[in-house]
């Protein structure tokens, strides 16, 4: 037969155990998975680079506009990597002159570092490559780009894999953690995350959950003293 004592006793240890597990998890760093791939970016010429809304395939820019590539190793969340030259329009295309029926575009391309390289591979020698790609005037982003880069590699889903043969395999895998930012990161927000941006802390519900726990060992210690 149990005696309060002991059950006093055993209800305690589970309670503490349980807080001690909740400390360790809310402790415990984040991992933070990322994906190797080919983000795209856009500007209307100017100094800033805006995380596209929509792929190159189907955006189409306008004369005077500028759009980028950047390879990198993103965590999904807020921080992927701008490219490392600026949408400088005048300086990319200012020698080209407009035609009628075409629209000069500035292109940037930067093939990213070493650590954003897939295993056994490593960047083009040249890491940023840039041209002005005049194209005719309905001409999508993705056409600008191969008058610049090419060749260019997509997945059956049109997922843009490969900018002038880099990587030669692989499109957007996921890696097991990514690397810090490079500077000059810029922040997106995902249309969808269920990751938070508070340091990777323990999620309200668990921490309810173990507040539960600790709430129900006091109230059977509270029984198993009356019944003693």
């Amino acid at each position: 037969m149990r005696t309060a004592s002991s059950v006093t006793a055993r209800v305690a240890g589970a309670a503490a155990g349980a807080l001690l597990t909740l400390t360790a998890f809310a402790a415990a760093p984040a991992q933070a998975a990322g994906y190797r791939y080919w983000s795209f970016w856009e500007s209307d010429g100017g100094s800033a680079w805006a995380y596209a809304t929509q792929g190159p395939a189907t955006a189409r820019p306008a004369d005077g506009d500028a759009i980028g590539f950047r390879f990198a190793v993103s965590n999904g969340t807020d921080d992927t990597s701008l490219p490392s030259v600026a949408p400088d329009f005048a300086g990319i295309c200012g020698g080209v002159e407009k035609k009628d029926g075409t629209k000069r575009i500035a292109v940037v391309v930067d093939f990213g570092g070493p650590a954003d390289a897939p295993p056994g591979e490593t960047p083009p020698v040249k890491p940023v490559e840039v041209g002005c790609a005049q194209v005719r005037a309905d001409a999508t982003g993705a056409e600008a780009l191969a008058t610049v880069a090419k060749p260019l590699r997509y997945d059956g889903a049109a997922m843009l894999c490969g900018i002038a043969g880099y990587p030669a395999r692989g499109c957007g895998e996921q890696v097991a953690e990514a690397p810090a930012a490079t500077p000059g990161a810029a922040e997106k927000t995902p249309a969808a995350s269920g990751a938070g941006k508070e340091g990777g802390g323990p999620s309200f519900g668990v921490l309810a959950g173990g507040a539960a726990v600790l709430a129900l060992g006091g109230a059977a210690i509270w029984k198993a003293r009356r019944r003693g």
